[in-house]
């Protein structure tokens, strides 16, 4: 997710679907390696929210999203242990190490008004506040201050902008425009 400020997302993920229309995904977490004997995996979380993860929730595991049903929860230190349903051992479970899990967007939680999440941002037509034309969205940059929003504009060039309210002055999630203050450099 990104604010027009600043950002507490951990990581820039690529999110997405193999085919046009298909759902989104959110990548919450990075499975590692098998513990104990139960079926428990250790999970890197890649969520702002690690509390929504609780047993009885549907996940989506590695390229394929296949669904899988959460079966326990145990946080730890900074990871969490996570076990899945039908995989109550620790073979059955090492078929998902080193995997992303994943969930989709209409069960991610809604943001404050102002934040936003990459997928919302990517894509989206960036204008300035006199309705001049600057480009599209095309990535987003992960930096400690700031997000900076990749804009690749109609003759090819890329500009980069900062993710903030000096430069960003409004995001309509509907109409999927951004209107800008272009830096005076630019």
């Amino acid at each position: 997710m990104t604010t027009a400020e600043s950002t507490s997302s951990k990581r820039i993920q690529k999110t997405g679907s193999p085919q046009s229309g298909g759902p989104v995904f959110l990548t919450i977490g990075k499975l590692q390696r098998t513990h104990g004997v139960k079926g428990e995996i250790i999970m890197e979380v890649l969520t702002d929210f690690p509390e929504k993860i609780v047993p009885g929730n549907i996940v989506h595991i590695g390229s394929s999203q296949m669904e899988y049903e959460v079966a326990t929860v145990r946080p730890t230190a900074d990871k969490m242990l996570i076990s899945f349903k039908g995989l109550n051992d620790c073979d059955k479970a090492s078929i998902l190490r080193n995997q992303i899990v994943s969930i989709k967007t209409e069960d991610a939680n809604q943001l404050p008004e102002g934040e936003y999440y990459h997928h919302e941002i990517i894509g989206m037509i960036v204008v300035e506040e006199d309705g001049n034309a600057v480009g599209t969205v095309s990535e987003i940059l992960v930096t400690g201050a700031n997000d900076v929003y990749i804009i690749k504009k109609e003759n090819g060039e890329e500009l980069l902008l900062p993710a903030i309210r000096d430069a960003v002055r409004s995001i309509d999630r509907e109409s999927r425009i951004m209107v800008v203050r272009l830096p005076e450099w630019e």
